[in-house]
């Protein structure tokens, strides 16, 4: 994503170079491109992507929002906050050989993270394999990562019609906004299709819901001398304007909209769809967590530490069982749980109830109760979680279960 950045002009020639003699010295020249998302020094000594980085293109028809996300499974918490906030995908794939293999065998974080976006509501996907040129750009390469992924991502709930696959070549940029370099050569002999950037160009804008009620999951919290108290995150529904009194929840607090910015542009409110910082005044920044939501104080957000959901059980070795303990992921937020109760086994197509109190399920209606993370002391109870039913807002509504490192299940 560096480089598509540097080819429509997002960064410049002087922080290409600045970036690409750091990364030398170290002896991460390789990652240079991924230094304009890889911030941390730990990111950049590592080379790999831990948390979410948000940048901003123009494309000749769009101006888009990219939340690069860890593909790493150590950091899958993180990805799963940033795929929470996103309306399409960009699926990187590396195609040398072995690298696609792993990443694509079970167990790998290719299937994984296809399963999480898709859970997580995204329906627009762009497959871009990569690293062609190490290949020299063999067509029959290309063709079989496309002929394993396709049947995969229909399998996974992506409509053929809103998949789509592109070759590229990223570390010399070819086929990223233009192919017309003397590298692309090769992939011009067997490839005449739309570009990465042409792709993007096409993606579906998904409707927005401005009537409903305000609802801003925070997906990270700061303070400054200079600007005071900020939390980041998407406006899911609703509008948020400068002057506006909001309710922090989980909690009592209430905190004043003190100002509204979208990268470094001011703005006086914003909708939903947006990713903005917003600055607050009147409250303690001690109440204000990862995962708590901002929304009106006439039109609250529902709490809850035990509910009933519908999931989908993925293809997982070990069943999921009444009294099973496991981590609820709800947006930037994971909690401690435990499944209470098998209510009933569903049919996966129409969500018929086939089965009432079956021992163990595929496709499922559960009890979910929320555990404490300490088990003796005053803070041995749960925590309520903001959490809204998928029927009245169906970001809010959304779920993923994992247990031992692992997604087993999403639903609502």
């Amino acid at each position: 994503m560096g480089r598509l950045l540097y080819e429509l002009g997002k960064m410049d020639e002087k922080k290409r170079i600045a970036n690409e003699r750091a990364s030398g010295k170290i002896g991460k020249s390789s990652f240079s491109w991924a230094w304009e998302f890889d911030g941390t020094t730990e990111e950049r000594e590592r080379g790999i992507t831990m948390d979410v980085a948000l940048q901003t293109m123009i494309t000749p028809k769009r101006q888009i929002t990219i939340l690069d996300a860890p593909g790493h499974k150590d950091f899958i918490p993180n990805m799963i906050s940033g795929a929470s906030q996103a309306d399409c995908a960009v699926l990187v794939i590396d195609a040398a050989i072995g690298e696609f293999e792993a990443g694509f065998e079970r167990g790998g974080q290719t299937r994984e993270h296809l399963l999480l976006v898709r859970s997580l509501g995204v329906s627009q996907v762009i497959v871009a394999i990569n690293k062609l040129d190490q290949v020299n750009w063999d067509q029959q390469r290309y063709d079989e990562i496309c002929s394993l992924l396709g049947p995969f991502l229909l399998q996974t709930g992506f409509h053929p019609s809103k998949t789509n696959f592109v070759p590229v070549g990223a570390m010399s940029g070819v086929n990223l906004v233009r192919s017309d370099h003397a590298e692309a050569a090769q992939l011009k002999a067997w490839y005449q299709g739309p570009t990465l950037v042409d792709q993007l160009d096409c993606l579906e804008p998904p409707s927005r819901d401005l009537t409903a009620p305000l609802r801003f999951p925070i997906s990270n919290v700061f303070k400054s001398q200079s600007t005071g108290t900020a939390v980041t995150g998407r406006v899911c529904s609703g509008l948020v304007q400068v002057g506006e009194r909001l309710r922090v929840l989980p909690g009592d607090e209430t905190a004043i909209v003190k100002a509204i910015q979208a990268e470094t542009e001011n703005l006086q409110w914003a909708a939903a769809g947006f990713n903005v910082t917003i600055y607050l005044t009147s409250v303690d920044p001690i109440h204000l967590n990862i995962g708590s939501v901002l929304c009106p104080t006439n039109d609250v957000i529902p709490l809850a530490t035990a509910f009933t959901a519908r999931v989908i059980v993925f293809d997982i070795e070990v069943p999921i069982t009444a009294g099973a303990s496991v981590e609820l992921f709800h947006h930037s937020r994971d909690v401690p749980a435990s499944i209470s109760k098998l209510s009933a086994t569903l049919d996966r197509s129409s969500g018929a109830v086939l089965r009432k109190n079956p021992r163990r399920t595929a496709s499922a209606e559960i009890q979910i109760t929320l555990r404490s993370p300490t088990y003796a002391g005053p803070a041995s109870r749960p925590q309520s979680i903001p959490l809204e039913r998928f029927a009245v807002n169906k970001e809010m509504g959304r779920i993923l279960i994992r247990r031992g490192g692992e997604t087993i299940a999403a639903g609502e």
